[in-house]
């Protein structure tokens, strides 16, 4: 499996991107997962349903499936902060790329999201400048990235290019999971 990391700031366009880059590796015949970084407490359940009733029931684990999916939601005792290894080693092996969202201080090779300042905000530091795992930029504006770089620079919008750069490249991001894991 190959795996590659999208980092920015929240607003940066990240998930649209990604919404926008599975139907191209889709189109390449390739399975593809996502791993997404959420914010403390999140709930994808909701009141009343059977398993939320669980879950608030005191279940530690609750697997719902159907004939065309399969959930699982696991309650922590304790709070727990995963790595982004240990939930990559929780996906299905026969997965061709998966597209890490968020993690962005994990030691995955990363594409950075990068949008230049709008009327009104401050400029924002790029990654790519101090993370040595940053390998592309995907950005509105090319001409207003902060320093010059020799990393390969998208236009945030052509996801056709960017998938097809991810193809090309592929090899440098086969997956090795760390024994830690």
């Amino acid at each position: 499996m190959k795996v590659i990391g999208f980092a920015g700031y929240s607003g940066a366009g990240k998930t649209t991107l990604l919404e926008r880059l599975i139907p191209v590796l889709r189109l390449h015949g390739l399975r593809v997962s996502v791993v997404k970084h959420a914010h403390h407490k999140f709930d994808i359940d909701h009141p009343g349903k059977d398993t939320y009733r669980h879950r608030e029931a005191g279940a530690f684990e609750v697997v719902v499936a159907s004939d065309r999916r399969l959930a699982l939601m696991r309650e922590f005792e304790q709070p727990a902060q995963l790595s982004v290894h240990q939930l990559i080693a929780e996906l299905d092996d026969g997965v061709d790329w998966v597209l890490v969202e968020g993690f962005k201080h994990s030691d995955l090779k990363k594409l950075e999201v990068w949008r230049a300042a709008t009327a009104g905000e401050a400029p924002r530091p790029a990654r790519f400048v101090e993370d040595d795992f940053v390998v592309a930029i995907a950005c509105d504006t090319p001409d207003k990235l902060p320093v010059p770089t020799s990393l390969p620079v998208f236009d945030l919008d052509d996801v056709e290019a960017i998938g097809q750069w991810l193809i090309d490249s592929g090899a440098r991001f086969e997956y090795n999971s760390p024994h830690d894991v």
